[in-house]
C-alpha cells in the first residue's frame, strides 16, 4: 500500500510537525517549501496524498492544488490555512480540495482528516474495480447502446493517429471520458493526460498557465515555471471548453499547434513540444467562427477529427444500464447495499428530457440511493429526487395536435427543462449566476448565453 504523503509548505516548523506526526503513523513524508518543488517531488514520488499551504506558498496554493490534480486528479488534497474567513478554503474545496484545516492544528485531528481523504479514495479505488472488472471502457462508461457503439469506432479510428481530436456535446454527454479513451487507446497511455478547463482559470492568468514563464518575465515571476503544455510532454494535452479561449490567445494556440513549438513568456527562443491536443466544447463553434469569436483557422486545426456526443435523451437504451452501474457504484461508496431499480422505477427515468444529461442522471441515482429505506430504487423514490411531477409518456396526442414532429416536441420539452433547472439553481443562489454555474457544473459564459436565450433575468431572484 502506497504510504507517501507530500507536504508542501513555506514554513520550516510546520514541515518539521507534519513530518514527526506521520512518520510515526508509518507514511515517508515528501517535503517542499515552495510550489514548485512540491509540483515536481508529486511528478516523481506518486504520493497517495498531499497537504499544501492555501496562504503563504510563492505559487498560490489554489494553483498548487489545480496543478497536483492535473498530474494525478485522484490525488487527495488536503489543504492547510491560517486564514479565518474560510473564503479561500470553500474555493479550494470547490476546485477540488478533499478537506482543509486551520493552523494551528492537533496532530489528532490532522490525522484525522488524512485517515478520512486515505479512506475515500479506497472506495473510489473500489468503484474503479468495479468498471474494471465490467470492462471499463465508454460501453460501460456510456451505455451499451448503438450510438456508443459508433463513438468506440470513431475513438479506435483515431486513437492511433496524431490527428487532433475535436470533441462536441452538451454539457454532461461525457466529453472527458471520450477525450481519455482516446489517450488509453493512443501510443501515448503511459505518458501525462493533462485536463484544462478554458473557462475555469481567470483570462489574466490563462496565457501563463498553458504556456509557462521565464523569471523575470513580470513582476512576481521570482523563478521560472512551466506550463500546462510542458506538463503534458509526450502526453495528451485535453482543452475543455475551448469556445471560452480569448481571441488573442487562440492566435498563440494557433502557432503552437502548427510549428510544435512553445514559447513561454519571457523566453527568447522557442522550445519543441511533443504533445497530441483534443479540445471539447458544449457551444456551436462553427456560429462563433461566424461571429467572429473563433477562429476558423483554429477551428479548423482542432477539428482534424470530430466525435460529435449524442445528447441523453436521443438515446433513451442507454438510460438502464447507466442508472444501474451508479446505483452499484454508489451502493459501494456509502456501504448502502441497494439489490436493484424497480421497472416502473426505470420507466420513469427513461421518459425524462435530461436536459444535464448523464452528469444529471447521476445525481439522480445517487440522492436516490442515499434516500431508500428498501433494498430496491422504488419509483416513489425516484420521483422524489427528481422533484417534478412524472414525465407523461411520449407526447403523441400533443403531436398530432399541434403538427409538430418528435424532435420538435423533444426539444421543446429539454428547453422547458433547461429553463426550470436554471431557474431553481438561481432560486436557490439568489440570483448569484457564479454560484448556480458552479451548481449546475457548467461554466459561466454557457450559464449566461442560455439565460439571454430562455429570457431569465437574474435580477429577479435577488433578495
Amino acid at each position: 500500500m502506497n504510504r507517501r504523503l507530500l507536504v508542501v509548505d513555506d514554513d520550516p516548523s510546520v514541515l518539521r510537525a507534519l513530518r514527526a506526526i506521520f512518520v510515526k503513523e508509518g507514511f515517508e513524508v515528501l517535503g517542499a517549501e515552495d510550489g514548485d518543488a512540491g509540483l515536481a517531488k508529486a511528478a516523481i514520488g506518486a504520493p497517495a496524498i498531499a497537504i499544501v499551504d492555501l496562504d503563504h506558498l510563492r505559487l498560490d496554493g489554489v494553483r498548487v492544488l489545480e496543478r497536483l490534480r492535473a498530474i494525478n486528479p485522484r490525488l487527495p488534497v488536503v489543504m492547510l490555512t491560517g486564514r479565518d474567513d474560510g473564503r479561500s478554503a470553500v474555493r479550494a474545496l470547490r476546485m477540488g480540495a478533499v478537506d482543509y484545516i486551520t493552523k494551528p492544528f492537533e496532530s489528532e485531528e490532522i490525522n484525522l482528516v488524512v485517515g478520512r481523504a486515505l479512506e475515500a479514495r479506497a472506495i473510489e479505488r473500489g468503484v474503479e474495480e468495479l468498471r474494471r472488472r465490467a470492462g471499463g471502457g465508454l460501453d460501460v462508461l456510456m451505455g451499451p447502446g448503438p450510438a456508443v457503439q459508433r463513438i468506440i469506432e470513431k475513438v479506435r479510428t483515431v486513437a492511433p493517429t496524431s490527428f487532433s481530436v475535436l470533441v462536441l456535446g452538451e454539457t454532461g454527454t461525457g466529453k472527458e471520458l471520450v477525450a481519455v479513451a482516446l489517450h488509453r487507446e493512443s501510443e501515448r497511455r503511459t505518458k501525462p493526460f493533462v485536463a484544462l478547463d478554458c473557462g475555469a482559470v481567470p483570462e489574466a492568468l490563462l496565457e501563463a498557465e498553458l504556456f509557462g514563464h521565464e523569471k523575470g518575465a513580470f513582476t512576481g515571476a521570482d523563478r521560472r515555471r512551466p506550463g500546462y503544455f510542458n506538463l503534458a510532454e509526450s502526453g495528451t494535452m485535453f482543452l475543455d471548453e475551448i469556445g471560452n479561449l480569448p481571441l488573442g490567445l487562440q492566435t498563440k494556440l494557433l502557432r503552437v499547434l502548427e510549428s510544435r513549438q512553445l514559447q513561454a513568456i519571457g523566453a527568447r527562443q522557442p522550445t519543441t513540444i511533443d504533445v497530441r491536443f483534443v479540445a471539447a466544447t458544449n457551444s456551436d463553434l462553427q456560429a462563433r467562427v461566424k461571429q467572429g469569436q473563433f477562429r476558423s483557422d483554429l477551428y479548423f486545426r482542432l477539428a482534424q477529427y470530430t466525435i460529435l456526443l449524442p445528447a441523453l435523451r436521443e438515446r433513451p437504451e442507454d438510460i438502464s444500464s447507466l442508472a444501474e452501474r451508479f446505483m452499484r457504484e454508489v451502493s459501494v461508496e456509502l456501504r448502502h447495499p441497494i439489490e436493484g431499480i424497480a421497472p416502473d422505477a426505470l420507466d420513469l427515468l427513461r421518459c425524462q428530457s435530461w436536459p444535464g444529461n448523464v452528469r444529471e442522471l447521476r445525481n439522480v441515482v445517487r440522492q436516490a440511493v442515499l434516500e431508500s429505506k428498501k433494498s430496491r430504487l422504488d419509483v416513489e423514490t425516484i420521483q422524489r429526487c427528481l422533484g417534478e411531477p412524472a414525465a407523461s409518456p411520449p407526447a403523441v396526442t400533443a403531436s398530432r395536435s399541434s403538427g409538430k414532429s418528435l424532435k420538435d416536441t423533444a426539444d421543446q420539452a429539454a428547453r422547458e427543462a433547461e429553463r426550470q433547472v436554471i431557474r431553481e439553481a438561481l432560486r436557490a443562489t439568489h440570483g448569484n449566476k457564479s454560484k448556480a454555474a458552479r451548481t449546475l457544473r457548467t461554466d459561466f459564459k454557457t450559464l449566461h448565453v442560455k439565460m439571454k436565450s430562455l429570457g431569465i433575468r437574474a435580477r429577479d431572484f435577488e433578495v
